[in-house]
């Protein structure tokens, strides 16, 4: 999948504009962005407490990396109004299918050979904070590609109202994980399960130190 040159510039722009919003109307803070990789494919594999994260995560990328994408697959229904459609996709999000969706998983392999993509191990959202299971889906991708995967973590996004001022929010990106003893171990859905829960104990170890976590009951 590849991204024009003016399309580049729109997302850029279109980060900008947000990140104004984020970063200088309200207090977004972005920690530890000399994790994340210029080049190659990189997973960004992020907790999940609002909707907004698709908008936000772009511009805490794009800040010091401008004119690159951050690529997201994103639920078939945000794709129906046309122009919400539009909107969405030139900003670099693709539609997929509930359940098992063959397609989508394919681009997602294709793109992580040299993209940025960001990734929900959760698969969906938690809008009290809690930290839930991660997909074991999202350990079979990391199997497939071996990206560099980088633990992310949003915290305090779920309280903030829109439009709003001076509300406090924070995305930390933590160091590279490490998957080679996983890597040697056999194809299977124990690895892949293995592989997605120690991506959630590093997001967890990420929300820890910010005080953020919430454990379930």
């Amino acid at each position: 999948m590849n991204a024009s040159f003016f399309r580049r510039i729109w997302v850029t722009f279109s980060a900008h504009v947000v990140g104004f919003y984020a970063s200088t109307i309200n207090g977004f803070r972005i920690k530890g962005i000399e994790n994340v990789p210029r080049e190659g494919g990189v997973l960004i594999a992020s907790n999940h407490i609002s909707a907004y994260e698709t908008i936000f995560l772009p511009w805490a990328i794009l800040r010091s990396y401008p004119m690159q994408m951050l690529w997201a697959p994103a639920k078939e229904e945000l794709f129906r109004k046309r122009f919400q459609g539009w909107l969405y996709s030139s900003w670099g999000a693709f539609p997929v299918k509930r359940g098992r969706d063959v397609r989508a998983g394919k681009v997602i392999n294709e793109l992580l050979e040299h993209e940025k993509v960001m990734l929900f191990p959760e698969g969906t959202r938690h809008k009290d904070g809690v930290l839930g299971p991660g997909n074991r889906g999202v350990g079979k991708i990391i199997y497939d590609t071996r990206p560099v995967v980088i633990p992310t973590a949003l915290v305090g996004l779920n309280r903030w109202k829109f439009p709003g001022v001076g509300q406090d929010a924070a995305v930390c990106f933590g160091a590279p994980l490490d998957f080679f003893d996983l890597y040697e171990r056999e194809d299977c859905k124990e690895t892949h399960q293995l592989i997605v829960e120690r991506v959630m104990t590093a997001i967890a170890d990420l929300l820890k130190t910010e005080g953020a976590y919430v454990s379930k009951g």
